[in-house]
């Protein structure tokens, strides 16, 4: 049986929305159970930038930063999630599916990161903006000052 996430008004709710007695996750299609998150060390060199592209080289990686902290993301549904959006173990899931709570998940689609990167182009590119190299700086010479502004 293929359950879709319950309706108000024919459309999903905003969190605002899900009557106070209901169970959130009755509306939502489990995203917290789609990918995980595990947070990484910020890359302080370019050895540490050069394993965060590798990473990005694998399917379904991404990387981001949410207050100043890393973040390696997979999305990867988990193998008991059920057609119904229920999780198939849930009498004996792990501790850490125990102690989620929908307080700050993301029903509302509306996380944004500091930065988020998808690629390991990406991380080349951010790698060359922020002056990292094997070699030290990059080429490039620094922003030049601003210009006074004349009167």
């Amino acid at each position: 049986m293929n359950k879709l996430p319950k309706l108000i008004d024919g459309r999903r709710p905003k969190r605002s929305e899900v009557p106070p007695e209901d169970c959130l996750c009755d509306y939502c299609t489990a995203k917290c159970c789609q990918y995980f998150a595990l947070p990484i060390e910020k890359p302080t060199d370019q050895a540490d930038l050069d394993h965060i592209r590798w990473y990005l080289m694998h399917e379904h990686a991404a990387i981001f930063v949410e207050d100043d902290q890393w973040y390696l993301l997979m999305q990867t549904r988990c193998k008991h999630l059920q057609p119904d959006f229920r999780c198939g173990t849930y009498e004996t899931r792990p501790q850490i599916c125990r102690d989620y709570k929908t307080d700050n998940c993301e029903f509302d689609d509306d996380a944004v990161y500091d930065m988020y990167f998808e690629t390991s182009e990406q991380v080349a590119e951010y790698m060359e903006a922020m002056r990292v190299t094997r070699n030290g700086p990059v080429a490039r010479s620094p922003e030049p000052p601003m210009l006074p502004i004349l009167s």
